[in-house]
């Protein structure tokens, strides 16, 4: 609080009292800076070595309490010494609580009856209102391990840091482009490890995606791409979930294992061929990365891909967004692809 104070006033001295043990119940004395007294000769102002005028004294008082009414609030005051008040300019009283209005008027009222010219209530709200001045910043730091100025650059460089990476992808990235998925912490890049019985995945942390492009929450690659079917009432729908066009093809993808089924997709595309054009769908699903978890952007490549590759950490939560399109060719319809509405027109995968 005394720290609080200094920014207050002008003073010429303040003394921690309360810090002695004998304060007459008040924890810190200061005396306020006065204008200093000048006279005035041939109309001009002398004030080089001007004399001070006597400083006005405050008291302070502070309390650790969790209520204080009216009443308490009156016998602190009155716990002042009759011969200290006819000196006193004014008086703060401070403590850990909200004060209710009728606890401050009775404080008003009672600085007013003992002859106080000022007297300030700093409760709870005023405390913290104060801490979160700019100014008092270094305060609220040593205090409660909080600091906003450093809260506020810590948020200005990620933001810079976020609108820098949206810049480079905006620069560097071709939407409808393949572009590689590093794990930045995985140093088998690029061999995939020995054990060819455990998932792809899990033998290499990277994948060849396609770039759909920048969007409010990241960026977006596309997941998976099937045939699919849309019915005429926009409700009835159903995909070939057994195939996937969004897999790159060996040429694209070094590391493709070229084991893709050609006989599903082309009996799925069988099958989405003889619908009726308009019923003709594609079923897509998207997922986003922030912007905020790529670790960088290496534009140029490598011997073993030569285009992009972005280091981030993949995770199992993405956010994914659905898509079920009939094309504009065949009349473009949209629908959400509800499961509950879901019908059978392609094969299942094994899996189901």
């Amino acid at each position: 609080m005394r720290q609080l104070l200094y920014d207050f006033k002008v003073w010429r001295q303040i003394e921690a009292t309360g810090r002695s043990g004998s304060d007459d119940g008040f924890d810190v004395r200061a005396w306020e800076q006065e204008t200093p007294l000048v006279e005035q000769v041939d109309g001009t102002e002398e004030e080089e070595d001007a004399p001070l005028a006597p400083g006005r004294l405050w008291l302070v008082q502070c309390k650790r309490e969790r209520t204080v009414g009216p009443g308490k609030l009156a016998g602190y005051l009155d716990d002042i010494p009759e011969e200290e008040r006819g000196r006193i300019y004014g008086v703060i009283f401070a403590a850990a609580c909200d004060f209710s209005k009728k606890a401050r008027d009775v404080f008003l009222a009672k600085c007013r009856e003992m002859g106080f010219a000022e007297g300030h209530l700093w409760g709870k709200a005023e405390i913290e209102d104060m801490l979160f001045q700019p100014k008092n910043d270094h305060l609220l730091f040593a205090y409660t391990g909080i600091s906003l100025q450093t809260r506020r650059r810590t948020l200005k460089s990620q933001l810079a840091s976020i609108l820098t990476m949206k810049r480079k992808a905006k620069r560097h990235l071709d939407e409808q482009g393949w572009v590689l998925l590093r794990d930045p912490d995985d140093k088998r890049f690029p061999f995939l490890d020995e054990d060819e019985t455990l998932p792809r995945y899990e033998r290499g942390r990277w994948r060849v995606v396609r770039y759909l492009g920048l969007a409010h929450d990241g960026l977006r690659f596309l997941g998976a791409r099937h045939f699919a079917y849309l019915a005429e009432d926009g409700v009835g729908w159903d995909y070939a979930e057994a195939m996937n066009d969004a897999h790159p093809h060996r040429h694209d993808d070094p590391w493709c294992s070229g084991d893709e089924d050609h006989e599903v997709r082309s009996t799925a595309w069988g099958i989405w061929e003889k619908l009726p054009k308009h019923c003709q769908a594609w079923y897509e699903i998207a997922f986003v990365i922030p912007l905020d978890r790529i670790v960088a952007i290496d534009e140029i490549g490598d011997d073993w891909f030569s285009g992009p590759h972005l280091f981030v950490h993949l995770t199992n939560s993405e956010t994914a967004y659905h898509h079920l399109e009939v094309p504009p060719a065949y009349g473009q319809r949209t629908a959400f692809p509800n499961k509950e509405h879901r019908s059978v027109i392609f094969p299942r995968s094994e899996k189901e």
